[in-house]
């Protein structure tokens, strides 16, 4: 069912389109300008299981349209930076908000630092999804030049050739069904006086007085924005995390979303995303298990408080590495965790991550004994409360036991799935795990 949609109205008199769903702490959704519609946004199929799986994780989502999109105003003349800010302020009002969080992508995240840096005490955390500090910064690529000249020229070729373009959509048939939805987004008339607005939006400048905690994300392949553009944007925000996700599509609600799902969940730390989440999308999960060597040898040697002091470090490292790569802690093992990822390439890179930190701070800390193996498979478990079950988890632990001290030995799938992206194997050939009758192909990594 479509939620309420209300008005609210801006200092200017622009009235502001927004809906409110959901219990638990605020998050409030920025509108990625142009491309924003509360109604149609909430039928398409791929977006409102986006939406629905964030109220899920325990978020009251608010989500608005900005002036001259969607159901909000398309009468304004003024769309400055100020003006923005000024709606997103109306509907925090409107939403009765004292504090909440704030998910902007694209233009709109110069809206969300703007207003984070101006009202620092309503804001707990800053989501940006492939967003940027100064619109200059990719305005002057070839791709934007010749969409703006479009505008002028051909409104339906000028959508058309932007979902192709700017999406990285190769299919005629969903370029079409984006560029009808773009066209009910806005309009023309409305783009030809907002686009040189927002081309001089320029928040460079107050990266740095941000103070809440700050997640940088994007597609690691995008055609109109290089990683460069976040990786810039984590570097200048004092202690921001960044996560890369595979894909290309600017759109949250497209190719991987379960790995995004994941990253902002543990970001915010308000609850694990639905155990069901991914598989709806039809893609396998992959197991991860940690476990360090000889913890219990390692007890009797340091005694039970030193001990615990290695095994802080082996879950700090392991939890940093989650966080960079998209991965969900599902539990405690007592010597180590187990964790699931939507991406096998994921799981591989963040496997990678762990040894060579641990190895890291081994040689930094040559009196600390730290050893951990590392064991993948993938699978379609059985996802229950949370966890998950059968099969496929049990022989991610065995292999996990396989291993040995430094090592990530992966089941022939994990391979498979991730076959391109880089890694280098070594065939360590069939055997039979505890437990099991039939044998499993099995590979270490090369990290």
């Amino acid at each position: 069912m479509l939620p309420q949609i209300r008005y609210t109205k801006a200092a200017d008199g622009t009235h502001i389109a927004f809906w409110d769903v959901g219990e638990g702490p605020p998050l409030v959704y920025l509108p990625a300008t142009p491309l924003s519609h509360v109604q149609l946004e909430w039928e398409m199929p791929a977006c409102r299981r986006w939406y629905e799986a964030l109220i899920a994780a325990g978020h009251r989502l608010i989500r608005y349209d900005a002036r001259g999109t969607g159901l909000s105003d398309r009468e304004s003349t003024d769309y400055s930076l100020d003006a923005q800010c000024g709606d997103l302020q109306a509907v925090i009002e409107a939403a009765g908000l004292e504090t909440c969080t704030l998910f902007a992508s694209g233009d709109s995240g110069m809206v969300a630092v703007r207003w984070t840096v101006e009202h620092p005490e309503q804001v707990d955390h800053v989501a940006l999804w492939c967003s940027w500090a100064s619109r200059s910064r990719i305005s002057s690529t070839p791709q934007t030049k010749t969409l703006r000249a479009l505008i002028d020229q051909d409104w339906t070729i000028y959508t058309e050739t932007a979902a192709r373009v700017l999406l990285g959509w190769a299919d005629d048939d969903t370029a079409r069904q984006f560029a009808a939805f773009f066209r009910e987004c806005t309009s023309p008339e409305v783009l030809r006086a907002s686009v040189p607005a927002v081309y001089e939006w320029d928040v460079t400048e107050l990266l740095a007085r941000l103070r809440c905690p700050v997640l940088v994300m994007q597609r690691d392949d995008m055609p109109a924005v290089p990683t460069d553009v976040s990786r810039e944007l984590a570097r200048v925000i004092p202690d921001a995390r960044l996560v890369l996700l595979d894909g290309r599509s600017p759109l949250p609600f497209q190719e991987d979303t379960s790995s995004l799902l994941t990253a902002l969940s543990e970001f915010l730390g308000v609850g694990a995303p639905p155990a069901s989440y991914g598989r709806r999308f039809g893609a396998p999960v992959t197991i991860l298990f940690t476990d360090m060597q000889g913890s219990t040898a390692l007890t009797q040697r340091l005694g039970d408080e030193r001990a615990q002091e290695v095994l802080h470090t082996h879950n700090r490292i392991v939890r940093e590495a989650l966080a960079a790569h998209g991965g969900r802690e599902v539990k405690h093992t007592g010597d180590g965790l187990m964790t699931s990822f939507p991406s096998a390439s994921r799981a591989l890179e963040c496997a990678v991550m762990i040894q060579q930190r641990i190895a890291a701070y081994v040689e930094e800390h040559p009196d600390v004994e730290l050893a951990v193996r590392v064991g993948l498979n993938a699978g379609e478990p059985v996802a229950e409360a949370g966890d998950y079950f059968g099969t496929s988890v049990q022989l991610a632990a065995r292999i996990c036991e396989m291993a040995g001290p430094g090592e990530v030995l992966v089941a022939g799938v994990v391979r498979d799935l991730a076959a391109g992206k880089g890694f280098l194997f070594a065939d360590r050939g069939e055997t039979v795990p505890r437990g099991f009758e039939d044998s499993v192909h099995v590979y270490q990594v090369r990290w």
